[in-house]
């Protein structure tokens, strides 16, 4: 449950990134054909931004890693709220990004969605234990793909038995199903609303995250 809706806060956040700043800042192979592209071009005030970017996203799945390793180091239950919890701030901050028309205020909502698509990544990284990445859509795909071999090539060649693993393969169709989703209804509300839609998805990922940890609060 806790994936599908990540998914779908990071499909919403993808779409909506596109909309208000013109990028998608959901997976790092773009930026990186970008800063090659950009260099070769000459173009470095380009590159130095696809650096930016692919920075914020290194920066923010470590910032959750550390996160998460404090968490367990203090043995609180609720590990994965905090990290959650911060994803959470960082949108509303995103949403604020609409009040700079200025270049420099794009950069900053560039780097501040990529910063919290990392934390992201990792976070659900470390939930699921390498299995799942809920911002990485091509790594999905290429799984469902996988396991979907797997069962024709166990109809098709009865004699050596493959078993595709039916369990994974419905994770990932409903995630990928769940960021499609979110994509459509953050293209939408970015499209209607602009920045300040990212208060709604900011309203969601808080709302998983605090009961969590003021409930682990009040135990103590």
């Amino acid at each position: 449950m806790l994936a599908t809706v990540l998914a779908a806060v990071a499909g919403a956040s993808n779409a909506g990134g596109f909309f208000a700043l013109g990028a998608y800042t959901s997976h790092m192979t773009g930026y990186l054909s970008q800063l090659a592209d950009n260099l070769v071009a000459g173009q470095l005030w380009m590159a130095l931004i696809a650096t930016l970017a692919i920075g914020a996203f290194v920066a923010g799945a470590g910032f959750s890693t550390v996160l998460i390793n404090w968490a367990r180091l203090r043995r609180a239950r609720r590990q994965y709220a905090l990290p959650i919890a911060v994803q959470g701030a960082f949108l509303a901050c995103f949403s604020g990004g609409g009040v700079f028309s200025s270049e420099p205020g794009r950069i900053f909502s560039l780097a501040c969605l990529c910063f919290i698509m990392g934390m992201q990544n990792a976070t659900i990284t470390k939930i699921s234990g390498a299995r799942i990445r809920t911002t990485h859509a091509t790594g999905m795909i290429t799984d469902i793909g996988i396991e979907l071999g797997r069962e024709i090539s166990g109809r098709a060649f009865p004699a050596r038995p493959i078993a595709a693993d039916r369990r994974k393969l419905a994770i990932h169709l409903r995630l990928v199903g769940a960021f499609l989703g979110g994509g459509l209804v953050g293209a939408l509300g970015f499209s209607r609303l602009g920045f300040v839609f990212a208060l709604a998805l900011s309203a969601i990922l808080l709302a998983l995250s605090l009961p969590a940890l003021l409930g682990s609060r009040g135990r103590r």
